[in-house]
């Protein structure tokens, strides 16, 4: 689809931005036409097939709702949600009525009900106009260049001030959630990428990063608009060159661009210039020395000297630019250092200041007395203690009579003579009369122990020693 042309509009009297630089004028005119949109097939739900159920969907709505509310709630709850998965699968944060006329045809007829349901989106905040859109961005904020502010188109203005409630085919809406969605992928998309280093890309190199989630311009403008309008972001206009400032690591809101800023990309955009034609003039010399090569096998001298001189130019100025590259290197180390120096600083500042507050009412003098205090304190505290540990009667008499009864009952626990306990028995003591007597008849029952020889000499016991030992 062919992208719609931006013109500048009449020139107006020049006003400075945050960064002192000249903003240009935020109301541009967009020629009527269709923002660009993909041509993917939109996926449609399976009740797209079903004649009766999309001849209903297809019909105009009711005059207002309380004639059919359930009429009117039924194709509100199918078409809301279709039109935003719709602009969601196409990567797009704004659309026309006559685009989604386009994307739903159904066998050569569009809904009829669309504008009214834009209409309804628009009073739930779900839609906003284009031109509204970036009018409501805070106007500090804003120094966009030439084709990056939309305006309402002349047709859409006409309708506004006849009052007119028709939805014009052409008149362009941003899906608020949807811009918010694609704003925050731009951020993200940022912030993972190698431009994260630098504190203000160009706009174009942006767009080249961002190609993935933002198919066109359009769509990049809007996202920026909104983190713009989250205070994420500042574009200004430099030389002709739109850049883009993001917020870095820490920050909850980007700072508006500055002098500092701008010597700092100035410098970036030098070192990139000076890279690159080092990088030319490096194949510009080995190209020679290939050349000088051939034409030495093929015998020509003197062109391959020629060749040579050509060489060492070459390798000169690629020397010189590699001087000129090493000094800009230098500076941008020495401002990186800078900016690490001023947070050591700022922390240094802050400290200090928190200490004298917190020793606002600190001196030596009062420290002093203080401690003098403590010291008498502590000594009248000993000398009291003292008095209350020595302070009561005589107690004199007392101790003599605890010392008397001391010595009773020391001498009570004394045995005074023999002890009165019985002998002890040489005899068992049965405390039981009967099992005595019969204990002792069991003993006088058994046989007397033999006190004469056995007969048995020593040589039978050791022949029956033999014996066994022969039969084991």
């Amino acid at each position: 689809m062919q992208r719609s042309e931006f013109k500048p509009p009449a020139q107006s009297p020049p006003r400075l931005g945050p960064a002192g630089q000249t903003a240009m004028n935020t109301s541009i005119k967009k020629e009527v036409g269709k923002s660009p949109i993909k041509s993917d097939k939109t996926e449609f739900p399976p009740e797209w097939e079903d004649d009766e159920r999309m001849g209903f969907l297809f019909s105009a709505f009711k005059q207002t709702r309380e004639v059919n509310s359930l009429d009117w709630d039924g194709k509100m709850e199918f078409w809301c949600p279709l039109i935003v998965n719709t602009c969601r699968q196409r990567s797009v944060v704004s659309i026309s009525l006559g685009e989604l006329n386009d994307i739903f045809r159904r066998k050569g007829t569009s809904p009829l009900g669309l504008g009214t349901i834009l209409q309804d989106m628009i009073r739930r905040g779900k839609l906003q106009k284009e031109s509204e859109f970036a009018a409501n961005v805070d106007a500090g904020w804003i120094s966009w260049g030439v084709g990056l502010l939309l305006v309402k188109p002349l047709k859409w203005t006409l309708s506004t001030i006849l009052g007119s409630n028709r939805v014009p085919l052409e008149e362009t809406y941003v899906m608020i959630d949807l811009v918010k969605e694609k704003a925050s992928e731009l951020l993200q998309v940022y912030r993972s990428s190698s431009a994260a280093q630098r504190a203000l890309v160009p706009f174009q190199e942006l767009r080249a990063i961002a190609a993935d989630i933002c198919p066109d311009e359009n769509t990049l403008c809007l996202a920026l608009l909104q983190l713009q309008r989250e205070k994420q972001v500042n574009v200004t206009l430099h030389d002709g060159e739109k850049i883009v400032k993001f917020t870095q690591h820490g920050q909850s809101r980007v700072s508006p661009v500055g002098d500092v800023d701008l010597g700092i990309y100035q410098l970036q955009k030098s070192e990139k210039l000076l890279e690159e034609k080092i990088e030319a003039l490096a194949n510009e010399a080995e190209r020679c020395k290939e050349e000088a090569r051939g034409l030495l096998h093929e015998g020509k001298k003197t062109q391959a000297l020629r060749c040579l001189r050509a060489k060492k130019r070459t390798e000169k100025r690629s020397d010189s630019l590699y001087a000129q590259l090493d000094t800009i290197h230098g500076i941008l180390e020495k401002i990186a250092n800078s900016h690490t120096d001023r947070m050591v600083i700022q922390a240094y500042q802050t400290g200090v200041a928190t200490l004298k507050q917190s020793l606002k009412d600190v001196t030596v003098e009062k420290a002093e007395n203080l401690v003098d205090q403590i010291q008498e304190l502590s000594e009248m505290q000993d000398e009291v203690n003292q008095t209350l540990s020595g302070f009561g009667l005589d107690s004199s008499g007392d101790d003599l009579d605890l010392e008397a009864e001391l010595a009773t009952l020391m001498q009570d626990s004394t045995p005074d003579g023999p002890s009165a306990l019985p002998d002890v028995p040489d005899k068992p003591v049965f405390s039981n009369p009967a099992r005595v007597q019969s204990e002792e008849g069991l003993v006088a029952s058994l046989p007397a122990v033999p006190n004469t020889d056995l007969g048995i000499t020593e040589e039978e016991l050791e022949q029956e020693l033999n014996r066994l030992t022969l039969l084991e």
